[in-house]
């Protein structure tokens, strides 16, 4: 869904600690959601007001699971949106990181909102926001005319060196000369070393909030050339060519859990199979899908991942279609006779299995009768439950930390 190593954002080998979060369904609903009928509406898509600390009293934002912080903000966000209260910033704001877009609801301010994630596009559709899908690198000057004299931006140190840098590098672009940026980020994610890095392109600029390990700082673009943006990186594997854009789970290599799954796959032939990668990162398992003579639909939330996704299929010489769509939302009608998938189990910093449920919950909408779906996950991640509301579930493999779990669904 890093350039350079970039942590693998709950489809890795860590150490995993589950908590039942505060929006979770109760047991039997997880049942519910995957058995629903097509007019059903599964509580992940439901936009709801977020929840807010006390210190933002008078402010709103709306949000969704597979929003980062759902149900409620993410810290940075918090800290960023009370330091503008603070300094009385008005007019036109550029948010290239504005997730349900709190920074709407600051007075005086006019929000153009940039955001990659579906799920938040969503939820800033909802409410009202001049929101554009965009990744670090996009050219932001024909959706928006006119001078923002104050950009924002949410540093995801948690996507790696390489993901960080280019988002750096982008603000630098979208920040006119002595304009301000606010940068937000956390200390334990790099933040300071990428302050500084910041700084010697912007020319000037300081740490001006702290809250526990959350940093805001804030910096005056000098004219010059943006700092440079690290470039993709590629690997093959599987006789697929893939191409690992910053910021992308597995962009530099292979992750255990994917390599697991279609060792355990083979060769299969799936000529004239309709097949389904659901959260495809760069790729890998779809490409492989396509060069075994599958038509393939690849579907990702994150569009630095959907790119990736396209140009590894490019790369490998295979044709398949990849979409921007939270979970199936942009699917239409479409059903399949295979599903392939690695969920991610990650919002941010904490365990959340509301996207992957739903990704179970979209094999029940997606999958035709005696459709298959394959499933990889860490051993402790509770999935079986919600699987057999689809048919039964038998465990394929299980090695290194990993399951493979397959369902059949009943014809």
């Amino acid at each position: 869904m890093t350039g350079g190593k970039r942590r693998k954002e709950g489809r890795g080998g860590q150490k995993i600690r589950l908590t039942r979060g505060a929006d979770r369904p109760p047991r039997g609903a997880e049942d519910a959601r995957v058995l629903g009928g097509p007019d059903a509406a599964p509580p992940y898509f439901e936009v709801r007001p977020a929840q807010l600390s006390p210190r933002l009293g008078g402010l709103s934002a709306l949000t969704k699971p597979g929003v980062r912080g759902f149900p409620g903000l993410d810290p940075a966000q918090e800290l960023l949106a009370h330091t503008l209260r603070r300094d009385r910033v008005r007019g036109a704001v550029l948010d290239l990181s504005a997730q349900g877009g709190l920074l709407a609801s600051l007075p005086g301010v006019t929000l153009h909102a940039a955001e990659g994630s579906a799920a938040a596009l969503t939820a800033l559709r909802e409410a009202g926001i001049d929101a554009q899908a965009a990744a670090p690198g996009d050219d932001l000057r024909l959706s928006w005319t006119g001078r923002h004299e104050t950009v924002c931006l949410i540093l995801a140190g948690d996507r790696g060196n390489a993901y960080a840098q280019s988002q750096v590098a982008w603000a630098h672009a979208c920040t006119p000369p002595g304009a301000a940026l606010y940068l937000a980020g956390d200390r334990d994610k790099g933040f300071d070393r990428y302050v500084r890095q910041a700084g010697a392109a912007f020319g000037s600029g300081e740490v001006i909030a702290r809250d526990g390990g959350m940093r805001v700082a804030r910096l005056v673009r000098r004219p010059g050339p943006p700092p440079p943006s690290p470039s993709s990186e590629g690997y093959e594997a599987f006789g697929v060519r893939v191409v690992g854009l910053p910021g992308v789970f597995s962009a530099a290599q292979p992750d255990k859990a994917t390599a697991i799954l279609l060792a355990q796959l083979g060769e299969p032939d799936l000529s004239g199979q309709e097949v389904l990668d659901l959260g495809c990162g760069t790729g890998l398992i779809g490409a492989w899908a396509a060069a075994r003579g599958a038509n393939v639909t690849l579907v990702d939330g994150d569009l630095q991942s959907v790119r990736s996704a396209r140009l590894t299929l490019e790369a490998s010489g295979q044709v398949g279609e990849v979409i921007h769509s939270d979970v199936d939302a942009e699917l239409g009608e479409r059903t399949f006779d295979l599903m392939l998938t690695n969920p991610p189990f990650h919002v941010g910093r904490g365990v959340v299995l509301d996207v992957a449920l739903e990704f179970i919950a979209a094999a029940g909408r997606r999958l035709r009768p005696g459709g298959r779906l394959y499933l990889v996950a860490n051993e402790p991640l509770p999935y079986e439950r919600a699987l057999g509301a689809l048919g039964p579930v038998r465990e394929a493999v299980r090695t290194q930390g990993f399951k493979v779990l397959e369902v059949v669904r009943p014809a």
